[in-house]
């Protein structure tokens, strides 16, 4: 059985689909990006779909499921590389992609969740950082 190769690059994994998906190829994609975001610690998982001619309802369905367990998993979604002839048939279908972030391409879906991995860390950090350094940024002392 064919597998997708799952690539640690930084912070995120780079899925690049070159294959016409099939339930076991999907369903083994579903694990091994599984097993790669928690052995890794990744926040950001971009699948890169610009092989891709055509996606249908049942590739729309499963990168839907790959971006909700990525997001248990505290990892965001970003499918790259979308052909416009992809997007129309993803809208026709009526197949929203809940939950997943799109890009044009690699660079810049890694720079969305860069952003977005930045936005969470100054949201979650933002109460420490203000009880740890007075109103001039100095470091406040008991």
């Amino acid at each position: 059985m064919e597998r997708i190769p799952v690539l640690k690059i930084g912070d995120f994994l780079l899925v690049s689909i070159q294959v016409d998906m099939e339930d076991q190829i999907a369903l083994q994609l579903q694990e091994d990006l599984s097993d790669r975001i928690v052995s890794t610690g990744v926040h950001g998982v971009i699948i890169d779909i610009t092989a891709l001619d055509i996606v249908d309802s049942f590739v729309g369905r499963m990168l839907s499921t790959i971006a909700a367990i990525s997001k248990v998993l505290d990892a965001e979604t970003v499918v790259v590389g979308m052909r416009p002839a992809v997007a129309i048939t993803l809208v026709e279908l009526g197949l929203s992609l809940n939950g997943i972030r799109t890009a044009l391409n690699v660079e810049r879906g890694m720079e969305l969740l860069a952003r977005a991995r930045e936005e969470e860390l100054r949201f979650l950090g933002g109460d420490d950082e203000a009880a740890a350094s007075g109103s001039d940024g100095t470091a406040v002392t008991s």
